[in-house]
């Protein structure tokens, strides 16, 4: 079964480490399901959170608009399964064409998929297989005095690929 989610937050992941990747945080049946994305993703859904225009049209916001050019529509984004620390996600459109409805499922990156709903406003669904697996209860993401979770835009993301002492670069649209 299929349950809608919210976009809770994106940040930057803390460990014990110090800052790491960006990640996601999605809130489903009362669990928070966290996934870490590329620094571009974050700033991709930071900016449809807030509603602010870049100068140029970003992947995402082509996508939504060349789908629309071709009179079709984003209906929904599903996560939909994990398997070997990766999540998998699917992205449901249609479109109208002489009258005739024609549905399209395409295989996407969660990332890209969240990136998606947050821009044409439509339900991000998260199957019981990903948070049964993955999810966790709101507290076990524990504020500390450094800001555990923070905004990217609170200063510079300071992922793996740019602190050395960080450790090995995360597999993007992995679980924690």
């Amino acid at each position: 079964m299929d349950h809608e989610a919210t976009v809770e937050g994106v940040g930057v992941g803390v460990s014990e480490e110090g800052p790491g990747a960006p990640v996601v945080l999605l809130r489903v049946r009362e669990e928070l399901v966290p996934i870490f994305v590329s620094p571009d993703q974050a700033k991709s859904m930071q900016l449809a959170i807030e509603g602010t225009p870049f100068e140029r049209p970003l992947t995402h916001d082509l996508l939504v608009d060349m789908v629309a050019e071709f009179g079709g529509a984003i209906d929904r984004v599903r996560i939909d399964d994990i398997a070997d620390g990766t999540f998998y996600a699917k992205v449901d459109t249609e479109q109208y064409h002489g009258g005739e409805r024609k549905k399209a499922v395409f295989d996407a990156r969660p990332s890209d998929g969240i990136a998606l709903s947050l821009r044409v406003d439509c339900p991000l669904l998260v199957s019981d297989e990903v948070v049964d697996e993955v999810g966790r209860p709101p507290d076990a993401f524990e504020e500390t005095p450094e800001d555990a979770f923070r905004e990217p835009s609170d200063g510079p993301l300071g992922g793996p690929s740019d602190d050395p002492s960080v450790g090995e670069e995360p597999d993007y649209d992995d679980p924690l």
